[in-house]
C-alpha cells in the first residue's frame, strides 16, 4: 500500500502536473502578441515587462501550490491578478488570457459558487468591453475551457489520493483485524493450557525428591499439556497456511470491492478438481493481491476450467512482473508441473495465466 501512495505521489506530483504547469505560459505568450499588436514604443516595452512578471509570478505560485504553502501561493495568485488588471491597457482584450492563468490557480481552490461568478465575470467582460478589436470571444473561450481543463485535473488529482488513502485504511483495518485475531484465539487456546504447565512444573520440581512416583506422573502430564499447546499454536495460525480455492475468490471479492474494481468472479469451483484446487487458489491470492496493490483497475476477471485458471485486469499492467510474489508463485506452479505466464494486454492490461 505504501507503494501505490508513492505511485499516485509521482503521479500527482510529477511530469503531468509540470507538463500541464508550462502548458499555461502558452497563454502569456499570446499576451505579449497582443500587447506588440495594440502598443508601441515604450507602451509595449512595459506591457512585455508587465506580462513577464506576470509569467514570474505564476510559475512561484504554481511552485508553491506543489510545496502546498497556501499563504505564499495566494499572495503570489493576488499579484498575478493585479499583473492582468495592469496589462489591460496594453494588450487589451488579449489580457483575459491571464485572467485565465489566474483563474485556473484559484478556481480548484474557492468554494463552487465563487469560482463560478469569477469566471462568469471574467469572461463577461473580455466578450462585453469596449475593445478596438471588438468583443474578445476568443479570449473569454479560452478562459472558460481552460479553467474547466484545470478544474477536472484537480479533481481527478483529489479522487486519486482519496483512494489511495482508502486503500490504505482498508489496509491497515485488514492488518489489525488479523493482529485481534491471532491475540484473541493464542488467549483463548493456550492460556489454560500454558497455566497448567507452570503448576504442574512447579509441583514435580517440589515432588522429585519426596514422591518421585508422583513427580512422574506430573511430568508426564506436562509433556501431554505441551504437546496440547503446540497442536493448539498450529490451529490459531493456520489460516496463514490454508488456502483453498473458495476461499480466496471470497477474499479477493471483498478486496476488489474495497479497492472500487468491478469484480468479476466465478461463484462455483466444482469445475476444478480436488487436486488442484489449492494451487488455484494460490493464483487467485497471488493475482488479486497485485490487482488491488498495483494494477490501478477498474474491472478485474478471474475464468476457471478443469485445468487453467486466468487473472485479467484492465490496469497499466507490468507493476508486479518482478515482484517475490510472482516469482514464488512460478516456482510453485512448476513445481506442480504446470506451465505459467504473466505479462501485459494491448493496448492496456495484465494477464496471469496459469495451466496444470
Amino acid at each position: 500500500m505504501v507503494d501505490g501512495t508513492s505511485d499516485v505521489q509521482r503521479w500527482v506530483r510529477g511530469w503531468r502536473l509540470r507538463l500541464l504547469d508550462a502548458g499555461l505560459l502558452v497563454y502569456p505568450g499570446v499576451t505579449v502578441a497582443g500587447v506588440l499588436q495594440h502598443s508601441a514604443g515604450t507602451a509595449a516595452f512595459v506591457g512585455c515587462l508587465v506580462v513577464a512578471a506576470f509569467a514570474v509570478g505564476y510559475l512561484l505560485a504554481a511552485a508553491a501550490a506543489a510545496r502546498r504553502a497556501a499563504r505564499p501561493f495566494w499572495l503570489l495568485t493576488g499579484g498575478c491578478a493585479v499583473l492582468f488588471a495592469v496589462a489591460i491597457p496594453f494588450a487589451h482584450a488579449d489580457a483575459f488570457f491571464l485572467a485565465a492563468v489566474v483563474l485556473s490557480l484559484a478556481v480548484p481552490r474557492l468554494p463552487r459558487r465563487v469560482a463560478f461568478g469569477l469566471v462568469a465575470a471574467a469572461a463577461l467582460a473580455a466578450v462585453l468591453g469596449p475593445w478596438p478589436g471588438g468583443p474578445g470571444w476568443t479570449q473569454a473561450v479560452a478562459l472558460v475551457f481552460t479553467v474547466l481543463m484545470v478544474s477536472a485535473f484537480a479533481e481527478a488529482i483529489r479522487a486519486n489520493t482519496a483512494l489511495v488513502e482508502a486503500r490504505a485504511e482498508v489496509a491497515r483495518l485488514a492488518s489489525e483485524a488479523e493482529r485481534t485475531r491471532i491475540a484473541r484465539d493464542l488467549h483463548d487456546l493456550l492460556g489454560h493450557s500454558l497455566t497448567a504447565i507452570t503448576v504442574k512444573s512447579t509441583l514435580a520440581r517440589r515432588l522429585v525428591t519426596a514422591e518421585a512416583a508422583r513427580a512422574g506422573e506430573e511430568m508426564a502430564a506436562v509433556e501431554t499439556l505441551a504437546r496440547q499447546a503446540l497442536t493448539d499454536v498450529r490451529a490459531a495460525v493456520s489460516g496463514y497456511r490454508e488456502v483453498t480455492l473458495a476461499g480466496e475468490l471470497a477474499r479477493g471479492r471483498e478486496l476488489l470491492r474495497a479497492c472500487g474494481v468491478a469484480a468479476d468472479l466465478p461463484t462455483a469451483t466444482d469445475v476444478v478438481g480436488s487436486a488442484h484446487q489449492e494451487l488455484f487458489g494460490w493464483v487467485v491470492r497471488e493475482g488479486l493481491t497485485n490487482v488491488a496493490r498495483h494494477a490501478r483497475a477498474t474491472r478485474c476477471s478471474v475464468t476457471l476450467s478443469a485445468s487453467t485458471v486466468e487473472v485479467v485486469d484492465d490496469g497499466v499492467g507490468g507493476a508486479a512482473s518482478g515482484g517475490s510474489g510472482l516469482d514464488g508463485l512460478r516456482e510453485r506452479v512448476l513445481a506442480a508441473g504446470g506451465g505459467f505466464s504473466a505479462g501485459p494486454l494491448h493496448p492496456r492490461g495484465w494477464r496471469l495465466r496459469v495451466t496444470v
